[in-house]
């Protein structure tokens, strides 16, 4: 099978040839899986191929004017959608973390006119030619951040501000959640417009719902602010006869029924540490209605175990999740700086050889 059609049969809860197999990283151990390659730092497609995976993303560059200006006295990165973010060491690595939150006090004429990126300052026209240079991948709009409400907003307003903006229907946290949302939507669209009809093969989106032990929000909050905003996307996906895959991190399997009767049909992430998200309880709760993308922990052995404990805690994952079809191997998050190199070449090892139906 074509990394396509070995996506789309899965996404139909099918056994493909083998599993489909996905990654992502953060820069330290991306640069020593590079390097364990023989491949160049900025090699990203070489190291796709390495590992065998199947997934490639088509996006749309902002070529527009630069909407906010960095803070190198604090050292601190601004984007334009004016988050704020600083580099935190930490022993094997480090992050560009969230800081300052802009809008946290913020009125809503502030949030009504703080600048965001156009959809008209986005440039489609490269969108065919990366259609048909990765046609023999499942493709996908979207990632994680699209569509996602909470994280975004507080990384404008902090996350407690949303929390309230969401249970007190603050006016000003409430319109910065529609502005970016609506952003979002209209540029995922005319992406697709721009592809070659069938080039695309699934949407992607996001919304962290759960802590480890629980809903991070309530049923009605949910029912309320969330899933009247996601519909849009699923619609949208939709209307160009598209499955969706939500990222969901935490205990997220709570809210998974109210997605299905939405049309969701896989869902990501997948952390087995985080209450109800076991590959057995998501297997048997959800197999054959949704498709299931992660389960790999980025916490669990591949982190810190030996190369046999990875081996052998992949393997186990695969013997719950692969009968009947509809599992995509790949790591929960991406794969921390902490990964022993040798343990993130055995996991995707163990998924080529271990992975296959026939």
């Amino acid at each position: 099978m074509t990394s396509k059609e070995r996506v789309l049969t899965t996404l139909a809860h099918q056994e493909a040839d083998r599993v489909p197999i996905n990654y992502h990283s953060n820069p330290g151990v991306d640069g020593r899986l590079k390097e364990h390659f023989g491949l160049e730092r900025h090699d990203a497609e070489g190291l796709r191929q390495a590992l065998a995976v199947d997934f490639r993303g088509i996006g749309v560059p902002y070529t527009g004017p630069r909407l906010h200006e960095d803070i190198p006295e604090r050292g601190v990165k601004v984007d334009n959608w004016g988050i704020h973010r600083m580099y935190v060491e930490h022993e094997s690595g480090g992050y560009w973390d969230y800081c300052d939150f802009p809008l946290r006090d913020a009125d809503e004429e502030t949030v009504a006119n703080w600048p965001m990126p156009s959809p008209d300052d986005h440039d489609y026209s490269g969108v065919r030619d990366a259609c048909d240079r990765n046609s023999d991948y499942a493709l996908h709009v979207g990632g994680a951040g699209l569509g996602c409400i909470i994280n975004t907003a507080g990384f404008h307003r902090s996350m407690e501000q949303v929390f309230c903006d969401l249970a007190l229907d603050e006016p000003a946290g409430v319109l910065l959640i529609d502005r970016f949302l609506a952003i979002q939507l209209e540029v995922t669209e005319r992406t697709l417009e721009a592809a070659p009809k069938g080039a695309i093969d699934f949407m992607w989106m996001g919304e962290d719902l759960g802590t480890q032990k629980g809903p991070l929000i309530s049923m009605e909050m949910l029912r309320k602010h969330i899933l009247p905003r996601h519909r849009p996307f699923l619609d949208l996906a939709a209307s160009y006869d598209l499955p969706v895959m939500m990222h969901t991190c935490g205990s997220s399997s709570w809210a998974y029924e109210e997605y299905i009767k939405m049309g969701l049909r896989a869902v990501d992430t997948l952390q087995p540490e985080a209450a109800d998200m076991s590959p057995a309880y998501l297997k048997e709760t959800f197999g054959g209605r949704l498709a299931f993308h992660g389960c790999i922990s980025t916490a669990g052995p591949v982190a810190t175990g030996t190369v046999e404990e990875t081996v052998a805690y992949c393997r186990k994952t695969l013997e719950i999740m692969m009968p009947g079809g509809g599992y995509c191997f790949a790591p929960t998050h991406s794969l921390q700086d902490n990964s022993p190199t040798e343990n993130v070449i055995a996991m995707y090892e163990t998924a080529m050889q271990y992975g296959r139906y026939r």
